[in-house]
């Protein structure tokens, strides 16, 4: 009786101490900190003079200590295999040793020469060995079976803080990523031109994934070869080296099947084929993604370490989602591209058509006084002697004539061929693609857009090409007039058999003089500056559209201009 009394009063006591620590040990979600408490209380419980908790690093494999007590410095750099010394045993077995003079014993690893016995159990997370608990004392037979058996169960409390604290970790670095994942998504696609885009891709993913450095390889119009557009952290004998083939290079896999690949050293592969390279610049292991667009690969972001890496499945999601963003920056930014190639064309085409219309007109002015001319060089019947040399004059004014006569009508002809196509248009969806062209300039002088279109606007039939023009001409007047910003309204309307469009802006307005001049003849200007053809294009483009333009304006106030259609031609 009185021995049951001792061992129920030894268990209650035990169970009291594991308490205790288990509200130690919980007090905190820093996984460096709850070790520490852990091995502290370790110690504690068993009266030991050291101790040390090392972990499996999953990368590696190898058995690292992550808290020690007692221990010297240069032990935390010690790197044991699984099975190597009394630790590796316990790891590799997933079972407790207890030995009670280390120097009999042949799997141990000295670290400190007055250690003289060690308790060593293991750390088991979800049925698996991740680690050990190991505690020492300078004495022999320091560690009894009550000792084992108070750590191994203080060890199932220890582990069990270690998976929370791991998932809190694994949680707070996921936030983490996630959060720089947008500031990334952000940072990109506020990129416009092609090459920034792309320096920022490198930058960010370098950062984000603690990478020594990263690459962003593109296909060339062929698609055969891979070339370096961007990269970060990269040295000279990186930025040298030869472009990749896509058939025969490691990233062309990538490229081919559009899946993720790590390597786990480069410097080593057979399949790597800058080796060489890769040694020169220090870099260890890869990780390389598709870009892809529209089902389409169109390049490979590449992520490189400084040292031996296993890329974590959270990693590669991360990699794969920068890709994605860099995808759709890479393509936003050869769309930006085209839109101002297209714009820059719309101008040419703006040009050339006001020169056709000025060239019309002045054939059109020319006509009237030649045909004057022509009449009153006939009536005077201007005859002389055949060997008078003024006869061949007369005949030569008179072919001159007949030849400026001629190209007049050829004028003339050209520009009534260009009457209007007609043909179903939208004429929302044809502002909103003006809208699309003219984005980048309305934001360079820090004009501000307002859309107020009629869902209700039903199709009318006109030209596409003519319209967008004669809207183009209004848009880019009042960005002329908004030099320091401003506020570009563009509104819809439906009213009796006609669409109206208003286009009205927060310019310096004109003159009443200036209004009247502003659609009469492509040869008078109400611009100080410029040609003053704009306006003038608009009415001739409106008028053969059998439409109407008129302007409301007022010096510092602004201009509105307004712009009806008939529903049908």
């Amino acid at each position: 009786m009185p021995d049951d009394l001792a061992d129920l009063q030894e268990r209650y006591a035990r169970l009291e101490l594991l308490f205790q620590v288990s509200n130690v040990i919980h007090s905190t979600l820093d996984p460096e900190e709850a070790l520490e408490l852990i091995l502290r209380e370790a110690i504690r419980l068993t009266r030991a003079s050291s101790g040390s908790v090392v972990l499996v690093n999953p990368t590696n494999g190898f058995l690292e200590i992550q808290a020690a007590q007692g221990l010297p410095p240069a032990a935390r750099e010690l790197k044991l295999r699984v099975g190597e010394g009394i630790t590796g045993w316990v790891a590799r077995h997933g079972q407790p040793a207890r030995v009670g003079n280390v120097a009999r014993d042949r799997r141990y690893i000295c670290l400190q020469p007055s250690v003289r016995s060690e308790l060593a159990v293991p750390l088991e997370v979800q049925g698996e060995t991740r680690g050990v608990l190991n505690v020492d004392s300078d004495q022999a037979d320091a560690f009894t079976p009550a000792d084992q058996a108070l750590l191994e169960a203080l060890a199932i409390q220890a582990a069990r803080v270690i998976h929370h604290t791991w998932l809190y970790e694994q949680l707070r670095l996921r936030a983490g990523m996630f959060e720089s994942l947008v500031s990334v998504g952000q940072a990109i696609n506020s990129a416009l031109n092609m090459d920034e885009a792309l320096k920022v891709i490198a930058r960010e993913t370098t950062q984000l994934l603690s990478a020594k450095m990263a690459s962003l390889l593109l296909l060339d119009e062929s698609r055969q070869w891979l070339d370096l557009r961007a990269s970060f952290g990269a040295g000279k004998v990186y930025l040298e080296k030869p472009r990749l083939s896509v058939e025969e290079s490691l990233v062309g896999i990538v490229i081919r099947r559009k899946k993720p690949l790590t390597i786990e050293n480069v410097q080593v592969s057979s399949r790597y084929q800058n080796v060489e390279v890769a040694r020169t610049e220090g870099l260890v292991s890869l990780l390389s993604v598709p870009l892809v667009y529209s089902g389409q690969a169109i390049g490979a972001l590449n992520i490189y370490t400084g040292e031996p890496h296993s890329f974590s499945n959270e990693e590669t999601r991360i990699a794969l989602a920068l890709a994605e963003l860099s995808a759709l920056a890479i393509e936003k930014a050869r769309l930006y591209e085209r839109v101002v190639d297209m714009e820059e064309r719309l101008r040419q085409t703006e040009k050339l058509s006001a020169l056709g219309l000025l060239a019309a007109e002045v054939a059109h002015e020319i006509r009237n006084p030649l045909t004057v001319m022509k009449m009153l060089y006939h009536s005077l019947d201007l005859k002389f002697q055949e060997n008078d040399p003024r006869t061949r004059d007369v005949e030569i004014i008179g072919e001159k004539m007949d030849l400026l006569n001629r190209i007049v009508e050829q004028i003339l002809d050209f520009a009534r061929s260009a009457e209007p196509r007609l043909a179903p248009v939208d004429v929302n969806e044809l502002i909103e693609k003006l809208v699309l062209l003219t984005r980048h300039k309305l934001q360079n002088q820090n004009i501000e857009f307002v859309g107020r279109l009629d869902p209700g606007l039903p199709p009318i039939m006109a030209d596409a090409t003519h319209l967008q023009q004669a809207f183009l001409n209004v848009i880019l007047n009042a960005v002329e007039a908004m030099p320091k910003g401003g506020r570009l309204a563009i509104a819809t309307r439906r009213e009796a058999h006609q669409v109206g469009i208003q286009f009205e802006d927060t310019g310096a307005g004109m003159s009443k003089e200036q209004q009247q001049r502003a659609f009469a003849s492509l040869l008078n200007t109400t611009k100080p500056t410029g040609t003053g053809l704009g306006l003038a294009i608009v009415a001739r483009l409106i008028e053969a559209h059998r439409g109407a333009v008129s302007i409301q304006s007022q010096p510092g106030r602004g201009t509105t201009i307004t712009i009806s259609l008939p529903e049908h031609i």
